[in-house]
């Protein structure tokens, strides 16, 4: 399947959504787009290699609630990792069984409501783990309960993504509380999964795989202590996390998902028998390259043996690409005010820039495009995960239009409006 929408295709689609009456040219300067079709190819593609698996999709990558509701239809679920993620995937209508619930910062009141609810939680840390202890003691629900362990495999080429180091954040370190962890599995009959995440970008698949294998390794040995034990104690649910790598580079090609599955079939047979209810928490892999963004240039800047394309959107929506441009890339292109391909020869040096009051709000620097004139279009390309699910509120900055479309362009629906500053004036009071 394709890795990245061509600008073929954008320009296919862009033109119908600037004609539309879902977008106001002279208020809509940014339009975030994304192509449905793509989109629903990519979860079929996934679970076509992962058939039996539950995927639960991060909507730390894209919360969108109209978006949500398409993809829902073909029977994923939604991973939470905040309470107000719980009640958007809740309101989105999942069923309950198809929700995992990982914030490592769960209060007691989010703990009884996702009780209540019945989800999949996942617990961070044995501290929250006496407080379920002392909630189920006065309840009873249909919740299932996954254990996170940190496997310390080592970091990932991007330290801030990277969770697996011998340190982290997340999750109970498996070397150093092995024991533990197996005694717990004993302790209470009512824990019954495991769960990693390795990292989002930043991972080679040989590394992803590891850290999987090494928690496989130890629940099988731990199946087989508490088989030892003459208990009906059993570990029977394997959260592999996500963090699947995905190329933001139109020109080198993407990780294998093939591979990723063919290495953990064999290193890791029983997660494919049936042995396991497996679960899966893909977001980066699944929304990134279905989404695009289109930017109207405003001015041109020409100075200091520079040219300068000033858009409207910058470190709001691509903090990362502002902020560590050595670890984050987007390619960019240009369509004129109508949307359709420059047919220009000349190439020249710009700088990409955003509307943001620092001068670090710079998305790309000393990059070849065709001629720009102001009225042309920045295309931003895969902006679909991890862009507008981290939009920074710095200046109160409106949020952008979000449109849908399918059918190479010809069917459009609108997915958010844009902010007015009326929304703004109630947001901040």
């Amino acid at each position: 399947m394709l890795h990245h929408i061509p600008l073929t295709t954008i320009s296919t689609a862009l033109p119908g959504i600037l004609d539309s009456p879902l977008i106001q040219k002279s208020r809509d300067n940014t339009i975030i787009c994304y192509d449905l079709d793509y989109l629903k190819e990519r979860i079929l593609y996934i679970q076509s290699l992962f058939p039996n698996a539950l995927h639960a999709l991060a909507l730390k990558a894209c919360p969108l609630p109209k978006v949500l509701k398409i993809v829902k239809s073909l029977g994923v679920g939604a991973e939470a990792a905040t309470f107000p993620e719980l009640y958007i995937a809740e309101n989105c209508g999942f069923a309950p069984r198809k929700i995992v619930f990982d914030s490592p910062a769960k209060t007691t009141g989010e703990l009884s409501y996702a009780l209540d609810l019945g989800i999949h939680l996942n617990i961070d840390s044995f501290s929250e783990m006496n407080r379920i202890i002392d909630l189920l003691k006065n309840r009873s629900t249909r919740s299932r309960f996954g254990l996170r362990i940190n496997p310390q495999i080592g970091q990932g080429k991007i330290a801030i993504t990277s969770t697996t180091g011998d340190y982290s954040k997340f999750g109970v370190p498996i070397d150093e509380f092995c024991e533990e962890i197996r005694q717990a599995f004993y302790d209470y009959p009512w824990l019954t999964g495991v769960h990693l995440h390795i990292g989002s970008q930043g991972y080679p698949v040989d590394q992803l795989v590891q850290g999987v294998q090494k928690v496989y390794n130890f629940v099988e040995e731990t199946n087989r202590w508490l088989a030892g034990k003459f208990t009906k104690n059993r570990i029977k649910i394997f959260d592999i996390g996500g963090g699947f790598p995905v190329t933001y580079h139109k020109d080198r090609e993407p990780p294998s998902m093939e591979l990723y599955r063919d290495q953990l079939r064999q290193k890791c047979p029983g997660l494919f028998t049936g042995k396991y209810r497996v679960i899966t928490e893909f977001g980066r892999s699944v929304f990134t390259n279905a989404g695009w963004t289109a930017s109207r240039v405003e001015y041109i800047k020409e100075y200091c043996n520079t040219i300068t394309a000033v858009i409207h959107v910058g470190a709001d929506l691509l903090m990362r690409r502002c902020y560590f441009p050595q670890d984050w890339h987007h390619d960019f292109s240009v369509l004129d005010s109508h949307g359709m391909i420059k047919k220009c020869h000349r190439l020249r040096k710009y700088n990409i820039v955003g509307p943001l009051c620092f001068s670090g709000d710079i998305l790309a620097r000393d990059i070849e495009l065709p001629e720009i004139n102001p009225g042309d279009y920045i295309i931003i390309h895969d902006t679909g995960g991890y862009t507008l699910s981290m939009w920074s509120r710095h200046l109160s900055r409106q949020i952008p239009v979000v449109i849908g479309y399918s059918d190479n362009g010809k069917k459009r629906q609108l997915l958010k409006r844009r902010e007015t500053p009326e929304d703004l004036w109630h947001f901040w009071q």
